[in-house]
């Protein structure tokens, strides 16, 4: 919550702080603080306005005990997924799948270790937000190509307008527009990315939050036909 990551519905508004101790200090016990022991190297806490907290990468490692496999995914993708110029007081992504995969190999006996080597496998750079995350593994699960992050209507081009995920050979383009893109500046952008899709004469698909709530089966049947048609 601090670091500002999505978390899943029942962890959003929890209140509750988590402890983490060594073994070597005594067992917490205080009201609306929950204890956990740990074993927690040196890089793997960081200072945050004067507190002492888990890295990003640590906590995601904490969290994989905790969370279903698809959450988990969800937020490795935000950690390595490179930070909005402009729009992020960061530059650099708060981790890296290689780092993530070396807390997998310093912990190897931590619960939930197993659920985490799954998860990391699944992690790419380049989605946005959790609900692009969800579409891809819609996808992958349903038997779909695994889809490209990202994809521009000219690769290369830094003004070419770019859908969440697709297929380039197939010029099927995915977009997920979620509460942000309510804005009227966000709007605007939309706008003009859509009508780039259209003019390069790509098959474009826009989802929403209909289509989270439906997870994605509708969303996932339009573009295995579009895969089809090509």
């Amino acid at each position: 919550m601090l670091l500002g990551l999505w978390l899943p519905p029942w962890l959003k508004d929890c209140r509750d702080l988590h402890l983490s101790k060594p073994r070597s200090l005594p067992q917490v016990r205080r009201g609306g603080v929950i204890g956990h022991t740990v074993l927690a190297y040196e890089n793997e806490t960081m200072d945050w306005e004067q507190m002492r907290i888990s890295t990003p990468a640590r906590t995601w490692l904490d969290l994989a005990r905790l969370l279903p496999l698809e959450h988990v995914v969800a937020i490795g993708d935000q950690l390595v997924r490179q930070p909005h110029q402009g729009l992020e007081l960061r530059t650099q992504p708060w981790s890296s799948i290689t780092e993530l995969r070396q807390f997998l190999k310093r912990h190897p006996k931590m619960q939930g270790i197993v659920k985490a080597r799954a998860a990391v496998d699944m992690i790419r750079v380049g989605a946005d937000s959790a609900p692009e995350t969800f579409l891809r593994l819609a996808m992958i699960e349903a038997g779909l190509p695994e889809p490209e992050l990202q994809v521009q209507v000219v690769p290369g081009d830094a003004y070419s307008p770019a859908a969440d995920l697709g297929y380039r050979r197939h010029q099927i383009a995915v977009q997920y527009d979620g509460g942000h893109h309510l804005t009227r500046e966000q709007q605007s952008r939309d706008n003009r990315r859509d009508e780039s899709f259209h003019s390069a004469h790509w098959r474009y698909f826009k989802l929403n939050a209909d289509d989270l709530a439906d997870d994605f089966r509708r969303a996932v049947r339009q573009i295995r036909a579009a895969l089809r048609d090509f």
